[in-house]
């Protein structure tokens, strides 16, 4: 037995570094490739990724996992078994793909980004249609290769972001969710209160951005000791290494607020990855966080901090010290601003209110695009009726629709992650405050306090729980938008004064 874990420690040693210089690659590739260069750089990217495929689901490496499982129950350290219980779960998925299949699907994935990009970049949805029939056309056959599976296609996809939150259960958190919120909207709509937003697309400089943004990273715990700041279309984390978390932004000169709100979403994911176990990167298993836990993080730092009166209160000085043009901006005026509730087309852009709808419309298309209900050509003309339907706001163009988002170049099954994550901190914030004066820390900037409690309680077992085993856990509950509805209902009703 110990021999045999010895040399699957072995290979995934060699793995790790494989993982290490793929994701210095794929982090090149997402941010300061030269565009001649794209394809060039995917080329060397898919073929360091079917290398690591060929090790990962060699004939050795398939039995030591398979030999280990069947005799998982004698294994001592529980780590260890959830290694083992982990690496036959995701040979389950592979052990009938070829290297070619892995190629091939690489290639599909690479190809759909570049195409992606110059489709927003045109406008045009037309050049991105045959690169996304591709991508749902490739995770249809990995899927049906799989020797476990779940009968519902879609079924897996939501299980390998989410494992044990299924359509069943996110097609009754969704309609309380929907429900919940329009009847919010429908209270701020006929409130009388006008929030002053004539400032938030005045012209602000990059560099100033700049400054504010590693300000706001360091203030909110990410060390920049361990990361790295830079740009890209579509802003994104990446754990390159046990100390190498990298953060991504998009600055926009007319929309100072974009990127703040980024920044905090990415550092927020950041801070995460900093504090992961050290136990858990020595028995390979970190970075087996769920993606909704994920996002219940990097949402908890961006909203329920981020937006919240007290961290207004404290990053006001620093922002009227840096941007000279908000002078004419209260401190009151800027909170109001960054929780101003207006349906609008872009999904990262979006008010805590109206962000779930846009996931919302998300999963009820890439349900139906998941059933042949709906078709790729129909796509944008779907999208653009969604929107009409539950924001109200008429879609100019692709770019600002259904080519707004990168998911899509990799398949489906992520975007829910993004509302489950507003859900699961709304519910563990209520012990948080319960445990810690939450909001006196957050207006004195102790951050240390917060990401200490954070570590000792929602990060500590997050890679080794499911997302219901760790919510249960954490908050004695299992998964509703119960105390979501209420953190919104009582925020809005003070800024709207319904």
């Amino acid at each position: 037995m110990n021999d045999k874990l010895q040399q699957l420690k072995e290979k995934l040693k060699l793995l790790r570094m494989y993982d290490h210089a793929l994701g210095i690659i794929s982090f090149d590739f997402e941010t300061i490739v030269p565009k001649d260069a794209r394809e060039e750089e995917a080329d060397v990217l898919n073929f360091f990724a079917n290398e690591h495929f060929k090790i990962r689901n060699s004939d050795e490496s398939k039995k030591l996992v398979l030999d280990l499982y069947k005799e998982k129950d004698s294994i001592e350290d529980p780590l260890d078994k959830k290694l083992v219980e982990y690496l036959y779960d995701d040979l389950q998925k592979t052990i009938n793909m070829t290297p070619e299949f892995d190629l091939k699907m690489s290639e599909i994935y690479s190809k759909a980004y570049n195409t992606w990009l110059e489709a927003k970049e045109k406008k045009d949805y037309s050049l991105f249609k045959d690169s996304f029939k591709d991508v749902l056309e490739i995770q249809k056959e990995a899927v049906a290769l799989r020797e476990k599976k779940l009968d519902n296609y879609y079924d897996n996809l939501l299980n390998d972001c989410e494992e044990g939150v299924l359509q069943e259960d996110l097609d009754k958190f969704f309609a309380e969710l929907k429900e919940g919120l329009l009847e919010l909207m429908d209270k701020i709509k006929h409130s009388k209160h006008v929030i002053r937003d004539d400032f938030l697309s005045r012209n602000v400089p990059i560099y100033k951005q700049e400054a504010f943004s590693n300000y706001l990273l360091k203030l909110n715990g990410y060390d920049l000791n361990k990361g790295a700041l830079t740009t890209t279309e579509h802003p994104f984390t990446t754990p390159i290494a046990r100390n190498d978390a990298r953060v991504t932004t998009h600055y926009y000169e007319d929309m100072f607020l974009s990127n703040i709100f980024s920044i905090i979403h990415e550092g927020g994911h950041a801070i995460l990855m900093q504090n992961e176990r050290d136990c858990d990167h020595d028995h390979f298993i970190n970075d087996h966080v769920s993606n909704g836990m994920h996002e219940s993080v990097s949402r908890f730092y961006e909203n329920v901090i981020g937006r919240s009166k007290e961290y207004i209160h404290l990053i006001y000085p620093k922002l009227q010290e840096t941007f000279d043009e908000f002078k004419d901006v209260s401190e009151r005026e800027l909170y109001e601003a960054v929780n101003i509730v207006k349906p609008s087309l872009i999904r990262t852009e979006a008010d805590e209110v109206t962000y779930g709808l846009h996931i919302i419309i998300r999963y009820e298309m890439e349900k139906m695009l998941s059933n042949g209900k709906l078709s790729v050509d129909d796509a944008p003309a779907m999208w653009n009726k969604l929107y009409k339907d539950y924001l109200g706001v008429d879609v100019p163009n692709d770019a600002e629709g259904i080519l707004q988002d990168v998911h899509w170049t990799s398949g489906f099954g992520y975007f829910p992650s993004y509302a489950l994550g507003n859900s699961y901190n709304a519910m563990y914030v209520k012990r948080l405050e319960k445990e810690l004066p939450f909001k006196e820390l957050v207006k004195k900037g102790d951050f240390a306090s917060i990401n200490k409690w954070m570590k000792e309680n929602v990060f500590i077992h997050a890679n080794v729980l499911t997302p219901k085993e760790w919510l249960k856990e954490l908050t004695g509950e299992s998964l509703s938008p119960k105390a979501f509805l209420e953190y919104l209902n009582n925020k809005y009703k003070d800024i709207y004064q319904f």
